[in-house]
């Protein structure tokens, strides 16, 4: 790689990062209506970024709810096109009270920068734009064609994505697609994120009489739904984190040696220590590193039923309701798996009860590539080669559902270049990244572009 196009970069960090607190500065809060011009005014500054770096080709392209940015620069002859995907907008900042600066101001303290959006994602997109403007800026071009598709919807689900990916599906198709909305395993620590978990889920509400009633007269004649509901929630896992609901592990891929490897040697939270735990408890015949990254899992999110004030009220209760998700992995279609939740729990809800269940509407597969794949080995060299130290190769037990979207879309692989770390607070308070992720993250960006041309 030219040493031009580093030098750039470092010359003109200052310049750089006043750009990207001008972004930050914008309160893009796509959830909230009241900031519906604010989520606008940040499209449009990476529309007018586009064009001032550029880009042939820059459009804010409206939806029927927070525009998207595309731009292009297709002058690469002979080398292939990567799809950027990025977002724009953030969540809500608060509570404010516990910030320690302004969330719409950035402030730089302990080698990071704070604000709301520093990590996800305005930060990494900003990254990937400094990298395209460095190139034009020195060699007058990029080393690769490049599409961008930055939207201002990622924090309200990305309502709009699929839709406006179907209907342009040509106009957004490329060899393949680089994402930066992710992190490393801790600071410091390149990371090469290859596989992803899919999500589903429900609600279920069980009911019994029609009103709540006194325990004492009642009791032995009403079902009650809390009892109801806890033994149809017992019967859906074992006692060694075995998951019971029949036809659950169906497809399932075998983890393989090699990844087990690669799993247990990367470095990772001690969770007895960070989260206040005895002891963790993956399921049977796994570690919990392989649990978390590999293994499918479902959890209570939340239950409530009856009396919640202090004291006591001898009731039965009318109703009682839980919520459950399920983190899934290569093998398991979500909607397969939500149809066989609803199965077990209409099979086991007791006798004397009502049972009611709403599906979640949001879903996604999972995503995995293989880890020898070329793309990921050239985004270990360049991410090795600007921290000073090997890549390690894990899977993330959360998901992207833009991930699976743009690879069911588009049969391209997707490589997740990203740099936040564990302690940036994502959408809470003080939320910040790294300067040191900031500074060699770009260098690992204009790295991988240009080796990536070549694959």
């Amino acid at each position: 790689m030219s040493d031009q196009v580093i030098n750039y970069l470092k010359e003109n960090r200052e310049h750089l990062l006043g750009k990207l607190s001008e972004f930050l500065s914008i309160p893009s809060i796509s959830t909230d209506s009241s900031h519906n011009e604010d989520v606008l005014k940040a499209g449009n500054f990476v529309v007018d970024y586009l064009k001032e770096i550029g880009f042939n080709k820059v459009e804010l392209q409206k939806t029927p709810g927070h525009p998207l940015v595309y731009g292009e620069w297709l002058e690469a002859e002979g080398a292939p096109t990567v799809l950027f995907y990025g977002h724009y907008d953030v969540q809500p900042a608060d509570p404010l009270e516990l910030w320690e600066s302004d969330p719409f101001k950035a402030a730089i303290r302990n080698d990071k920068i704070f604000a709301r959006g520093a990590s996800d994602d305005k930060g990494q997109v900003f990254m990937n734009l400094a990298v395209f403007e460095a190139y034009m800026k020195t060699e007058g071009r990029l080393p690769i064609n490049v599409k961008v598709c930055i939207e201002g919807e990622e924090e309200i689900g990305s309502k709009h994505l699929g839709e406006v990916l179907q209907q342009q599906k040509e106009k957004f198709q490329a060899d393949f697609a680089v994402i930066s909305d992710s992190g490393m395993v801790e600071a410091g620590q390149p990371t090469i994120l290859y596989g992803l978990k899919g999500f589903t889920g429900l609600e279920f509400t069980v009911t019994g009489p029609n009103r709540d009633l006194h325990s004492g007269i009642y009791g032995g004649a009403a079902k009650n739904p809390a009892m109801a509901l806890c033994h149809m929630i017992a019967s859906l896992k074992n006692e060694e984190e075995q998951v019971t609901v029949p036809g659950f592990y169906d497809g399932v891929e075998e983890l393989q040696e090699e990844e087990r490897r690669l799993m247990n040697e990367s470095p990772g939270e001690n969770y007895t220590q960070t989260i206040g735990i005895p002891e963790t408890t993956p399921e049977k015949g796994y570690t919990a590193k392989e649990h978390t990254m590999a293994r499918p899992t479902l959890e209570i999110n939340g239950m409530y039923s009856g009396y919640q004030g202090e004291g006591t009220k001898t009731i039965i209760p009318s109703t009682a309701t839980a919520k459950i998700t399920c983190r899934l992995v290569p093998g398991q279609d979500p909607d397969v798996i939500q149809q066989l939740m609803v199965d077990h729990l209409e099979k086991v809800a007791p006798k004397g009860v009502k049972l009611d269940i709403h599906r979640y509407p949001l879903s996604a597969k999972a995503y995995k590539m293989d880890p020898s794949h070329p793309l990921l080995k050239k985004a270990s060299t360049s991410y090795s080669e600007a921290f000073g130290k090997e890549a390690v190769f894990v899977r993330l037990g959360g998901s992207i559902p833009v991930v699976e979207l743009i690879d069911q879309l588009f049969q391209i692989p997707v490589v997740l270049l990203g740099f936040g770390t564990p302690e940036d607070n994502l959408h809470s308070p003080n939320e910040s990244f790294p300067l040191e992720s900031f500074d060699k993250g770009m260098e690992v960006l204009a790295s991988y572009y240009r080796n990536a041309a070549q694959v």
